[in-house]
């Protein structure tokens, strides 16, 4: 294994990030650089049953900090299990989150930071991602986060928004507000050497579709096109390495980077894979990195004919044998086998039966509003219909 000595750095952008291993050893001093004596660290009940979170929490508290843990959130975190983080922020006096964990983690903690310590009687919707909704919060009351992703695929970390589910109405929202973003973030890739084969192929593919779709988003935004590129590389080269070795911590360090590059990158916009993602996850609850997975060469397939120039310069890019977009698309589809992924949403026990409702609910998806073709919910569902059934 390479010598990754040389990965061990620091950077600002977007957030101050803290990459090599073994940097969740400056976990305490940094929660105390951003004010936090008590913070409450907030993950997914699988790893809060790990000794990864209890040596965290001990060693933050040998250290100062008066560390609790809250771990009541779903694989797809609810709006209730926000409120109920919100409960325990409030009950155990805290002052800051620590977000500890996969996307779930990541995303519920940023949502309880942000919701904290509002004026009483603000509910989570009334800061859905639509319009200028974010101006209901008040933004000085957001506690501050430290972030420490635990998988590499959703970025969450470098984000500044949350995907919740609302029950009530089995609907993904995005809740977002500009500081949302965590203030540090620790990438770690000894964090990530236990994660299975499966979750590690499930999370990368996530991180590849943000660099996707940010790349054929059709707004102008020049950095975030070139980050998600380079994302891109990183993934091709890292992500079948991590796969096949889960101690390869040069590869898990490159994946967690690249995660974060595609969560920086889709500021660009994302498309109808995370239009269908998330529809698809509220009514099945899913893997949300499996969906994108799946859904991706259907997707590109679909959007073939608005996206045929950046298709050419992204196959040049990563060094294809051919430019353009069926080579991209194979690309995908050989990444998606070696990686053992599904070729199909029946797979994951998903059916037609909702077909109309994903489509009615892709195409009204926040995400839809940058894909580079303007799908109705006939469209959505007929995508949603062929990756139901493998007809690529």
């Amino acid at each position: 294994m390479s010598d990754i000595s040389c990965y061990t750095t620091s950077w600002n952008y977007p957030s101050s990030i803290l990459c090599g291993t073994g940097r969740i050893a400056e976990l305490a001093s940094q929660c105390r650089e951003l004010g936090m004596a008590s913070p409450l660290l907030v993950t997914d009940p699988g790893l809060a049953a790990l000794p990864m979170v209890s040596d965290v929490v001990e060693r933050c508290r040998e250290q100062g900090l008066n560390v609790a843990v809250f771990s009541h959130i779903k694989g797809n975190p609810t709006g209730a299990n926000v409120i109920d983080g919100v409960e325990a922020f409030r009950q155990g006096g805290h002052d800051g989150v620590i977000a500890f964990g996969g996307g779930s983690g990541l995303d519920a903690a940023k949502a309880i930071a942000l919701m904290a310590n509002q004026r009483e009687g603000l509910s989570l919707w009334s800061l859905e991602d639509v319009g200028d909704n974010w101006k209901n919060a008040d933004a000085e009351a957001i506690v501050p986060v430290v972030a420490v992703p635990t998988t590499a695929g959703t970025g969450s970390e470098v984000g500044r928004a949350s995907v919740i589910t609302d029950d009530s109405v089995h609907v993904k929202r995005i809740i977002f507000h500009p500081r949302m973003v965590p203030a540090r973030v620790i990438l770690d890739p000894a964090l990530t050497t236990g994660l299975p084969p499966a979750v590690t192929a499930a999370t990368g593919m996530d991180a590849l579709s943000h660099c996707l779709e940010a790349w054929c988003a059709p707004t102008y935004h020049p950095m975030a096109e070139g980050i998600a590129v380079e994302g891109m590389r990183r993934v091709r080269d890292y992500l079948p390495r991590a796969w096949r070795d889960g101690e390869d911590l040069e590869a898990r360090l490159n994946m967690l980077v690249a995660s974060s590059m595609g969560a920086t990158a889709f500021q660009r916009g994302l498309g109808a894979m995370h239009a269908l993602a998330h529809p698809l996850g509220a009514l099945f609850d899913a893997h949300h990195g499996t969906l994108n997975a799946i859904l991706m060469p259907y997707v590109l397939r679909a959007n073939e004919t608005a996206i045929g120039e950046p298709m050419v310069r992204l196959a040049r890019y990563l060094d294809l044998c051919q430019p353009g977009t069926a080579t991209v698309i194979d690309w995908v589809l050989d990444m998606r086998e070696r990686l053992q992924i599904p070729h199909d949403l029946r797979a994951l026990g998903i059916d037609d039966r909702q077909a109309e409702k994903v489509g009615e609910m892709a195409v009204v998806d926040p995400s839809a509003a940058t894909n580079p073709m303007a799908f109705d919910a006939r469209g959505y569902r007929d995508i949603f219909l062929a990756a139901l059934d493998g007809k690529l």
